[in-house]
Formats: C-alpha cells, sequence, structure tokens
C-alpha cells in the first residue's frame, strides 16, 4: 500500500537558495549533491547496497507531485516506493511518480525495475536532464509506518527526457546518518 496523506498536510519545497535556516554542513552536502546518490550509497556501504521495493503501481498523484511534474490536479501516474539499503538496512525512502502519459510517451518501464536502482538508470542515460533539487522537511505521514519520524530532511528532483518526466523524492532516514557519521572518510 502506498503511503498516503491527509490533503491538508503538504510540504513546501525549497531550492538550496530559498532556504532561511541551513542544516548542518553534512546534510547539506547530502542534500544538494548532484551525483549519483545510488553510486554514493554503493560508496558508503562498500558495495553493500541493495533496492528493496515497498509499492509500485498506478495511483491518483498528491497534489504537491501534480504541480512539480506541471499536470493537472487529480492526474493518474506511476508510483514506485522503495528503500535503498545499505548492508540491508533502510537509509533511505524514496518515492518516484511519473504521469501515465508520460510514460506511455515516454518509453521508460519503470514497472519492470525490480530491485534495481532507477536512479542509476536515470543518471547512465545522458538524455535525462536534472532539474533543480528543492528540499523539505517531509511529513511524518508520508514513511513507511517503521519510519514515522518527524523533521526528516528530503530531497526532490525532476529528470527530463523528451516529453517524459520523472519527479525522484529521497528521505534520508536516521540510519543512513548513522553509518555516515561512523565513515567519514566517505562524506
Amino acid at each position: 500500500m502506498p503511503h498516503m496523506t491527509s490533503p491538508l498536510i503538504s510540504p513546501v519545497w525549497l531550492e538550496q537558495s530559498q532556504l532561511g535556516a541551513l542544516p548542518d554542513a553534512l546534510t547539506l552536502d547530502w542534500l544538494f549533491d548532484e551525483g549519483s546518490l545510488t553510486r554514493r550509497l554503493t560508496a558508503v556501504s562498500n558495495d553493500h547496497f541493495s533496492v528493496s521495493p515497498l509499492f509500485e503501481g498506478w495511483q491518483t498523484l498528491r497534489e504537491d507531485e501534480c504541480r512539480a511534474l506541471e499536470l493537472p490536479a487529480g492526474s493518474l501516474g506511476w508510483v514506485r516506493e522503495v528503500y535503498l539499503r545499505g548492508h540491508q538496512v533502510p537509509w533511505v525512502f524514496a518515492r518516484s511518480v511519473a504521469s501515465k502519459s508520460a510514460l506511455e510517451a515516454g518509453g521508460l518501464n519503470m514497472d519492470a525495475l525490480g530491485t534495481r536502482s532507477l536512479g542509476e538508470l536515470l543518471f547512465s542515460d545522458q538524455a535525462f536532464e536534472r532539474g533543480p533539487l528543492q528540499v523539505c522537511r517531509y511529513p511524518r505521514d508520508w514513511l513507511p509506518d517503521a519510519d514515522r519520524t518527524d523533521n526528516l530532511w528530503a530531497r526532490r528532483s525532476r529528470f527530463m527526457r523528451g516529453s517524459l518526466s520523472v519527479l525522484v523524492a529521497e528521505v534520508f532516514l536516521p540510519n543512513l546518518w548513522a553509518a555516515v557519521s561512523a565513515r567519514p572518510e566517505t562524506n
């Protein structure tokens, strides 16, 4: 089951220049790193990185997702929610969405990814252009039950290739910060 929330609660996604109070330097570095998060997590985990799908399927996209993808409110899209894991421990909760019409026209089979990383696919295809990174404090009700915590930092960006547009949001879980702190040379 995808993680839903009340339509009354919606985060404000901000670019780095719009942030009032900045997070600490380490968090800021992870939030606005423009490289592949998959590659960075693979390095921190010493190649013990994996993807665990939680939900994949068609559903009505959230209002903030429709706005980011420039879609009418209530548009139908493919939703993929996964854990990005290091040493089998959830480090990042990721939610990727794309409109049905864009997927049909764009030739990206998000439903066939399984345990493969969508991020690695997007970064290996030079035709994709990445939009600006935006961050927020992710609503706890949008997280899996085991990770419902207030004030977790999240980032998202839009990847575009022609008419195809995919919105990828990544929420940094406390276990990631513990792992990064234990290996400061990989920051």
